[in-house]
């Protein structure tokens, strides 16, 4: 039996979503250490899951790794579709903790692809692996079009920045009771058509912030730079969505985002992929601050939700035998 323990993770954005530039997508990320997702798996002969996701993925665990089957059962749960990796910590989940109660080696980073992940962004499963705040290579253009590459036919992409955050920055993390962000093929359909006519400037754009602010102000550990750097990314990835989400902000999150960015001790204040979780950044002596302006954000627009005040992850997921 082996139990696997992983964290959500934020996606601020991504660097570049025009095929007029050598290499798409490369995101950036957060791992966070709350909420988190377990999964326990035992050997079996054949697939025993209650949830038609969780039997989907280990059946495609079961294959990859050339076992006879499992049993799972999962404790906490992420979120699904909201914009905290639920989808990517699930499948790689389950693959390590099958892998683990067979004695095998998880290899996440390699069976990605065929467990389905992977193939935009590399941030849920440089998290996955080792935690903390990423930045990916993204894929080369040629190979990613608007048509993306047959479903495990990808790489995962490589980590080019890697930073530990201060142990005592906090992640404030808003989840309102709202329509579920776009996934599967909505979320291709609105990629695809994202991409095409995406503008190349803001790409270039978005690399000046990358490389001048936001990479020293995370290698330095200075929060209101990192906090403003990876708004104006957020921002920026607004202008490229805005079409597809109605607004830079998918609703409700834009109103929510106005709202917080008014707080004092919150920085950096942004959507999560899709959404429609919301979040921004502050520190320990804030926090109780923050998740108080959080609950007002809600109650002034007549939502409900759930509040989260979670540390940066330092580690990737925890795996015990």
């Amino acid at each position: 039996m082996a139990t696997v323990r992983a964290g959500a993770r934020l996606h601020v954005g991504f660097q570049n979503l025009s095929l007029a530039r050598e290499r798409l997508y490369g995101g950036i990320g957060i791992g966070l250490e709350e909420p988190r997702l377990t999964v326990t798996a035992e050997r079996a002969d054949g697939v025993v899951a209650g949830d038609p996701l969780v039997r989907e993925y280990a059946t495609r665990a079961v294959d990859v790794l050339q076992v006879t089957g499992v049993s799972l059962s999962i404790g906490n749960r992420l979120p699904r579709h909201v914009g905290l990796g639920s989808g990517t910590q699930l499948a790689l989940s389950i693959l390590a903790a099958t892998a683990k109660a067979y004695g095998l080696e998880p290899a996440v980073r390699e069976r990605a692809p065929a467990m389905g992940r992977g193939g935009r962004s590399g941030v849920g499963v440089a998290t996955f692996e080792n935690g903390g705040f990423v930045v990916d290579a993204g894929h080369p253009t040629g190979r990613f079009t608007t048509e993306p590459p047959s479903e495990g036919d990808w790489t995962v992409p490589p980590v080019v920045a890697r930073h530990d955050l201060p142990s005592d920055w906090r992640f404030l993390v808003v989840v309102p009771d709202a329509e579920p962000g776009r996934s599967g093929t909505g979320e291709d359909e609105s990629m695809r058509a994202v991409v095409e006519r995406a503008d190349p400037a803001v790409a270039d754009e978005l690399s000046s912030v990358v490389t001048g602010r936001l990479l020293p102000a995370a290698a330095e550990g200075r929060l209101e730079a990192f906090g403003d750097a990876i708004a104006e990314i957020g921002r920026k990835n607004g202008a490229w969505y805005a079409d597809a989400q109605g607004g830079v902000f998918r609703p409700p999150a834009g109103e929510l985002a106005e709202s917080l960015e008014g707080c004092p001790v919150l920085f950096g204040v942004g959507q999560s992929s899709w959404g429609p979780v919301v979040y921004g950044v502050t520190d320990e002596n804030h926090g109780r601050e923050a998740t108080a302006a959080a609950h007002s954000a809600l109650e002034e627009r007549s939502l409900e939700g759930e509040v989260i005040l979670a540390t940066p992850s330092r580690a990737g997921a925890t795996i015990e035998e």
